[in-house]
């Protein structure tokens, strides 16, 4: 029997919405002839649901770039502001498009955001991280530096939670697939990797629709669609490209909270990983700071956050300190671009 902190964005979905679902986590741009081969239906049924599903909101494709992957450092913002100006900042923060996930913290009077520049050259006085302690009625700006990814980018609850068995799963990771490490592992010291004008253009494209037709990629990009073809599969491959669903705030969870722990060096890796296996969790990684592990929570109400944070995370080893905000309204998800039809007070 599945726990209070068991949730999973597929809850809401029925049987069949929810393996449809399950099958673009695990691959943004599996054909639906694939999917439906999969799941024993035909690829017209997999079309019509993934398009009722997309056209209400309910959840789309991204395709996503690995900032650590390309050279960029991605920095984790904490932006103390007066109550009357949260709102309204946290709205302009939400229209740029080099930040990501912005939302209000704690009531309100607390805007929290992932923010990194579009390409590896682009100047530092062009981020937030050097323009927002100059801003009228911000109080305190405090930046993280994201280290590591334990759990996140292409996967997610549903990763944990989705209906498909390993054999349904095994048939639908597409072979560019970048190799998972084993817990505990290295990461390997990246080859850099350039990004050209192309790719930018490409990768547009993506993050405002992760499915965008290989024809409509490569009007976009000036490539042939067998060049746009080999250079997703390169980007993937390499992990600097990967796919993640964006849901609909409404079918978000009651209560989502931001995590904050202060962790021994030596026990940061366990940590870690450790987390990465806890239903309640969305997202870990390492950050630069005293706080040196951040987790983004999703449970069912304020009882079930009290027992995780009692139990599983008063568990984790070498745990000096833990802090916790809860998340008050999401002004923006995952994509660069600012949707604000699909924000609702109270959810992600």
């Amino acid at each position: 029997m599945k726990s209070d902190t068991d949730w999973s964005p597929l809850d809401v979905l029925d049987e069949l919405d929810q393996k449809v679902v399950h099958a673009l986590q695990v691959d943004g741009r599996a054909p639906f002839r694939r999917i439906g081969e999969v799941l024993g239906v035909s690829d017209q049924t997999v079309a019509r649901r993934y398009t009722r599903l997309r056209a209400s909101g309910t959840v789309r494709v991204l395709g996503l770039v690995d900032p650590l992957r390309v050279g960029l450092t991605p920095w984790f913002l904490r932006v103390r502001c007066t109550p009357d100006a949260s709102a309204s900042i946290g709205e302009a923060m939400a229209r740029r498009t080099d930040t990501r996930c912005v939302s209000l913290l704690s009531g309100g009077t607390e805007i929290f955001c992932l923010t990194h520049a579009a390409t590896p050259g682009e100047q530092e006085d062009t981020l937030l991280l050097q323009k927002l302690p100059h801003t009228p009625r911000v109080v305190q700006v405090t930046a993280h530096a994201l280290l590591h990814v334990f759990f996140g980018q292409d996967l997610s609850p549903v990763t944990r939670s989705g209906p498909l068995d390993p054999e349904q799963l095994a048939a639908l990771v597409p072979a560019d697939a970048p190799t998972r490490r084993p817990p505990f592992a290295q990461p390997p010291e990246p080859t850099p990797l350039n990004l050209g004008p192309g790719d930018a253009r490409l990768l547009d494209a993506l993050a405002r629709d992760g499915r965008t037709p290989a024809a409509e990629l490569a009007a976009v990009t000036g490539w042939s669609q067998s060049t746009v073809r080999r250079r997703l599969s390169e980007l993937r491959s390499c992990g600097a490209l990967y796919y993640d669903l964006d849901f609909d705030h409404a079918v978000m969870p009651d209560l989502r909270a931001a995590l904050w722990l202060e962790v021994e060096p030596a026990r940061l890796a366990e940590v870690g990983t450790a987390l990465a296996a806890h239903s309640a969790v969305a997202f870990a990684g390492a950050i630069t700071g005293t706080a040196n592990v951040f987790a983004s929570l999703q449970v069912r109400d304020a009882g079930a956050l009290y027992r995780y944070l009692t139990g599983p995370v008063a568990a984790l080893p070498g745990i000096r300190r833990t802090e916790t905000a809860p998340y008050h309204r999401t002004l923006k998800a995952a994509s660069p671009y600012w949707e604000p039809a699909r924000t609702r007070p109270g959810t992600r």
